[in-house]
């Protein structure tokens, strides 16, 4: 029947284009891929330079976490009540002030209105694009698919950053890279305002409202909470990997900036290879096999012990984890196809509550106890998020009420 009015829909004449539509989504999570690894990857060359610690890095998450949080729930309800415009163009021009801002940065108190404007355009093109995405796919399978294939670009920006940045370190800098990229968000911007979309799903609805009547499913707290710890260990292994291999097992930045480039790497492989295997698999299943996996991995590479086993368990970790955050929204934008901005972008909020908080206990516990502390939270919170998949299967395998 899904399948059907997908069919249905796709050959209804529409005022836009699904191709440009999905380029737009692809080039935005390019974008938020870029932003989510630029703080970790610079961390190795911006501490020594300015001057801060572990814990003033983890304070530099939790700013630009908060600010994607409230971005998140801003976009998605004003996704469903006025469109995709706004939150797709605005989303790049932040990003481009904020690329351009750390670039001039000089001290670290420079650093906190860049990551104020990093974390709102991230927040916002992440919004965007996965509802955008999850929006033109209404079959809950396709869905999946799409959103993983969506999280390929997500993984090829989160790769460029650490890759141009091992490359550039130790001979142009980081300032020209920070400038181009700058560039780039700057004409996306530009792109996604002259594109047309479809029309508002809930014009004239209440924010407030639609996030009441959502939270009263039991599902969309499981997911919430499922994915804030998702999140936070994602912040906390994009931005601690580097420092972990200098300070643990002794790597120098530029090595260890290219391992954290082969962490990404796997995460865009591992997707190419789930957005074809959930066309046949339940996605429920991916996701507690996904953090079992994780967990086992995260263990690995908390308890190194030279090297050359921490850098073959960085990789081993993003593919295992790369599964998890596009398929769980997919579950829920196909629950909740009427109110897919708002539901994803309550999720999204609530998984960078994990975001805010995990990186920066994380980055505490480094201070009082060695980085490898820090990287422990990984494992530890893999595990619970496979009790919570299970338990989201068993809701979902219940009648919902509102379809």
């Amino acid at each position: 029947m899904d399948a059907a009015l997908e069919r249905q829909a796709e050959s209804r004449p529409h005022p836009w284009r699904r191709g440009p539509l999905l380029a737009a989504a692809c080039a935005s999570m390019l974008v938020f891929g870029s932003v989510m690894a630029l703080l970790g990857a610079l961390l190795p060359e911006l501490a020594p330079r300015l001057g801060f610690g572990l814990g003033q890095s983890g304070r530099l998450f939790l700013v630009m976490n908060a600010a994607m949080l409230a971005a998140s729930l801003a976009a998605g309800s004003a996704i469903d009540r006025a469109g995709f415009r706004l939150p797709l163009a605005l989303g790049s021009l932040l990003v481009a002030g904020a690329m351009a801002l750390v670039a001039a940065a000089s001290t670290y108190g420079n650093l906190i209105p860049a990551m104020l404007l990093l974390g709102l355009g991230g927040g916002a093109l992440n919004a965007a694009s996965n509802t955008l995405t999850a929006d033109l796919h209404p079959e809950e399978r396709r869905k999946n698919a799409a959103l993983n294939l969506l999280g390929v670009f997500f993984g090829f920006g989160a790769l460029l950053v650490p890759l141009l940045v091992g490359a550039l370190v130790d001979t142009a800098g980081v300032r020209p890279l920070l400038a181009g990229a700058s560039a780039v968000c700057l004409a996306l911007a530009a792109g996604c305002a002259l594109l047309r979309y479809p029309q508002p799903k809930a014009a004239g609805q209440a924010p407030a409202a639609g996030f009441a009547r959502l939270l009263t499913n039991p599902l969309v707290p499981v997911l919430g909470l499922l994915l804030m710890l998702q999140s936070g260990n994602e912040f906390l292994l994009g931005g601690f990997i580097s420092t972990f291999l200098v300070s643990a097992t002794g790597m120098s930045v530029a090595a260890a900036s290219f391992s954290l480039t082969s962490f990404w790497a796997a995460i865009l492989i591992a997707r190419l290879l789930w957005g074809r295997l959930l066309l046949a698999v339940d996605g429920r299943t991916l996701i507690c096999a996904c953090a079992g996996a994780s967990a086992a991995a995260g263990i690995l590479l908390a308890a190194a012990p030279s090297q050359g086993v921490a850098a073959a368990a960085v990789p081993l970790l993003g593919f295992a984890a790369s599964g998890i955050f596009p398929t769980a929204l997919g579950l829920a934008g196909a629950r909740f196809a009427k109110q897919s901005g708002s539901v994803i972008g309550l999720l999204l909020a609530m998984a960078l509550v994990g975001g805010m908080t995990v990186p920066w206990m994380a980055g505490q516990a480094g201070e009082a106890w060695g980085v490898r502390a820090t990287m422990s939270f990984a494992p530890a919170g893999f595990a619970v998020i496979l009790a919570l998949a299970a338990a989201a299967g068993r809701i979902v395998r219940q009648p919902d009420p509102a379809r």
